[in-house]
Parts: C-alpha cells; structure tokens; sequence
C-alpha cells in the first residue's frame, strides 16, 4: 500500500509540474528544440530547476543508501558502451518529438484534456513500442531479416 501511495503522489506532482511549466503545449516544446530559428528557452528553465531541487535530496538521501525504500535492490544498468539499437532508437524517438512537439511524458499528462489529436498520439505511441518490442523480439531470435528458403 506504501508504494501505491508513493506512486500516486509521485505522478500527482510530476503532472501538476508539467502542465504548470507549459511542458505538455507542443509549441513550446517546437519552440525549445528550435535553436536555430525562434529559440524559447522556457524549458530549458524547467529543467534546470527540477534538477536544482532533485540534485540535493539525490545527493543526501538517494545515494547514501544501500537499497532503495520500497525495492530489495537498486537497478542500475550494466551498459557500458553505446550499440545500433540504442542510436536508431533515439534517433527515431527524436525525429517523433521534433515532428510532433510531444514527449512521452506530458503526452500521457496531456490524455487528461481529452484532446483527440494527444489520444490519437498516444495511442500510435503505444503501437510503435508494440511494433518495435516485435521487432526486437524477432531479432533476438534470429527469425527477422532471415531468407526463408524457397519450397
């Protein structure tokens, strides 16, 4: 019950902070990663100060403990080196985002407005990781890319 507790109030103030901030408006999002044209560095603001109020509590109270309060253990990535997969796949989230104006995130928050074009967005954001969990799946089991010999 102490994590769903934590989970709730957790994603309370992470959505209240983005539709405060405007993070969830796509064009200020465009207008941020325009840094060639009409540069808004509104969110680079945002930002910079959710990481001054989280670099403190990380630095006292997150990493000096040996397990985390409501895990048995940390999870912590043991990459060490950047892969194809990893490349292609930011490039692609990149090219979304600077199309759309959306991230993951606010969208998710945005679905609150009943906005048919966020629903639509989401709901082809959920297709996407879908489709690309099948493809990485068919990689993995060597099954994709194969010739299937003629019968």
């Amino acid at each position: 019950m102490y994590s769903l507790i934590i989970a709730l109030i957790s994603g309370l103030l992470f959505g209240l902070g983005m539709m405060i901030s405007g993070m969830v408006i796509p064009e200020n999002v465009i207008g941020f990663l325009d840094i060639t044209g009409a540069w808004n560095p509104d969110l680079a603001f945002v930002m910079g100060s959710a990481l001054l109020v989280f670099t403190p509590v990380y630095l006292l109270v997150i990493k000096p403990r040996n397990k985390p309060v409501l895990a048995d253990d940390f999870h912590i990535s043991t990459k060490t080196h950047l892969d194809s997969k990893l490349i292609s796949g930011a490039v692609i989230f990149g090219i979304g985002w600077g199309i759309a104006g959306i991230c993951p995130g606010p969208a998710i928050t945005s679905l609150s407005g009943l906005n048919y074009n966020i629903i639509v967005f989401v709901l082809s954001m959920f297709a996407g990781i879908k489709l690309a969990c099948y493809w990485v799946d068919k990689q993995e089991s060597g099954k994709l890319g194969q010739q299937v010999p003629p019968q």
